[in-house]
């Protein structure tokens, strides 16, 4: 069996945190970059389309990338992007972005699956690229997405909301967290916000609710899985795991292809049920240890 041609596409970024006590740490980061690690970990080999520049970030995020299995295919831009967060007493954070998204001149080979996330759909002048890229790959590829709002970075919420609407539209698989919901449309329950998304195109709407687990909204009825017990030390980069892990389990039953959708659209809720479950095990191992560090396949199975 061919092994399928994973690409993902989005933000790879240093997060640079100031602590309350002066130390201050930088770590690799970003969305659909800590997706496409996931995926590395499990063994997918999947790409990376990314803006990265050629400074002293930039080459930390290739190295981390290959670490993983990763191979990174970088647009190349003047300075990499940080989020900087600055953390009080309490521990919580203030955010400050310094990112610069394009995709200008891309022009990636055919693939089996794209997945999209976060800041890359939202964010000028890469996101109108992100959605023409798309449109070329539709056809044959399968697309996953997770918004992963982003608030700090977002100056119009309407706006916002039909970038994601459009992305939604585009996808396959669409996986959001109740906050992500509850940010996009706070007089709606996110329940009723993922039927909604499902009715716009997608074959499979996932909703992630942290300790309570995960549900999946299909046309076969809905899913369901609890959360994991886990220590937790924080919970950077549990949702991306989930994300990368939502993929896998995919790839596993072989639907990673265009000429999935129709399997996708009438698979029974307890094949879905076992792909949330082995992406709830992933997160679990993320949210145990400290930042954005999934798990390899020799830690789940």
């Amino acid at each position: 069996m061919i092994a399928p041609r994973v690409l993902v596409i989005g933000e790879a970024l240093i997060d640079v945190v100031h602590r309350a006590d002066g130390t201050i740490d930088e770590n690799p980061g970003g969305s659909p970059a800590n997706v496409a690690i996931t995926l590395g970990r499990l063994g997918r080999s999947p790409q990376l389309l990314t803006a990265l520049g050629h400074d002293d970030h930039g080459q930390l995020l290739r190295k981390w990338l290959a670490e993983s299995g990763v191979t990174a295919v970088p647009i190349e831009i003047a300075r990499t992007a940080t989020a900087t967060a600055e953390l009080d007493a309490a521990g919580a954070a203030t955010y400050v972005f310094d990112i610069e998204w394009t995709l200008a001149g891309a022009h990636p080979d055919r693939v089996d699956l794209v997945h999209v996330g976060s800041i890359a759909g939202l964010l000028e002048p890469g996101a109108t690229d992100l959605l023409r890229l798309l449109d070329q790959q539709h056809d044959d590829t399968l697309i996953t997405y997770d918004p992963n709002i982003r608030p700090a970075l977002i100056p119009d919420h309407d706006i916002a909301r039909q970038q994601v609407e459009a992305l939604v539209r585009r996808a396959d698989v669409v996986k959001a967290s109740d906050e992500d919901l509850r940010w996009l449309y706070p007089d709606r329950d996110p329940r009723a916000s993922a039927r909604a998304w499902h009715r716009s195109g997608p074959a499979i709407v996932i909703v992630t609710e942290g300790a309570n687990g995960a549900f999946a909204i299909t046309e076969s009825g809905e899913a369901h899985v609890p959360g994991r017990p886990a220590d937790v030390v924080d919970t950077v980069g549990a949702g991306d795991t989930f994300m990368g892990a939502i993929i896998d389990g995919l790839i596993d039953v072989g639907w990673a292809t265009g000429n999935a959708r129709a399997a996708l659209r009438t698979t029974d809720t307890s094949h879905l049920t076992s792909i949330l479950d082995w992406a709830a095990r992933a997160a679990a191992v993320t949210v145990s240890r400290r930042g954005a560090n999934p798990p390899r396949r020799n830690e789940l199975i």
